[in-house]
């Protein structure tokens, strides 16, 4: 017997990154989960949809119910990233980047709720960032999303507590996902580009996907049984941190 013994998670974005650690871990603990992705990958129990398909996300999300018996834990964790200035992404970039990272949040939300409210142990824990509360250069869009997100998880915590549904989000800093490591192969030189974003985080280092895997894994669990409305930053210490400059030899 583990702590998530007969929990039922549904995770969207599961199929790579921080959603496929999320789904292992998950797993690891005793949860019987079913992944939603545009590629669900390897996962035991994955359902292919599209969170900016409103038919295709309450498909996926009935078929997930009936094949776990319910749904008890959902992990919005589907989402996409852009990179630019408020100048360099077009009109229908940012209709696609909010209608994935946060109207994806609505669609999951609402075809899951149902069974959420069926559910003694109903939790929803969203994949925030830490560009919704600081400002990163070239993230003007992603940072909206996510400032979004954010939002919208704290409204959702205040309706939806009465009911006995947690609302959380994890605000992850750079973590060494496929995303990241696309920007990095772009960049003119990816070694310092990757010493850059590793050094703007206290720890020195990237986040690893089982890190933010492992915070979600707590919001969602028994032991974060009074924690609701909150955002949980795995960021290394960039949220809150303001070091000394190291002194030169």
């Amino acid at each position: 017997m583990t702590e998530l013994s007969g929990v039922r998670a549904l995770v969207t974005g599961g199929g790579s990154g921080i959603g496929e650690a999320t789904a292992r871990a998950l797993a690891a603990r005793g949860a019987r989960v079913a992944v939603l992705d545009l590629d669900p990958g390897a996962a035991p129990l994955g359902f292919t949809a599209d969170v900016a398909d409103d038919a295709s996300v309450r498909t996926a999300v009935a078929d997930a119910a009936a094949a776990l018996g319910g749904i008890d834990v959902l992990v919005n964790n589907a989402g996409i990233g852009a990179a630019g200035t408020v100048e360099d992404n077009p009109d229908e970039m940012w209709h696609r980047v909010l209608d994935v990272n946060v109207l994806g949040i609505v669609r999951t939300s609402r075809a899951a709720l149902p069974q959420l409210r069926r559910s003694p142990h109903a939790a929803i824990v969203n994949t925030c960032s830490i560009a919704a509360t600081a400002g990163l250069p070239q993230r003007a869009l992603y940072s909206a999303s996510k400032g979004a997100v954010l939002s919208l998880t704290l409204a959702m915590a205040a309706d939806h507590v009465r009911e006995g549904i947690r609302v959380n989000c994890v605000n992850p800093g750079t973590v060494d996902t496929p995303w990241v490591g696309r920007l990095l192969d772009a960049a003119e030189d990816p070694a310092a580009e990757r010493r850059a974003l590793s050094a703007r985080q206290p720890t020195g280092r990237l986040v690893g996907p089982e890190e933010v895997a492992a915070a979600i894994v707590y919001l969602a669990s028994p032991a974060a049984a009074t924690v609701t409305g909150t955002a949980l930053a795995v960021d290394g210490g960039m949220a809150g941190l303001r070091l000394r400059p190291e002194p030169r030899p």
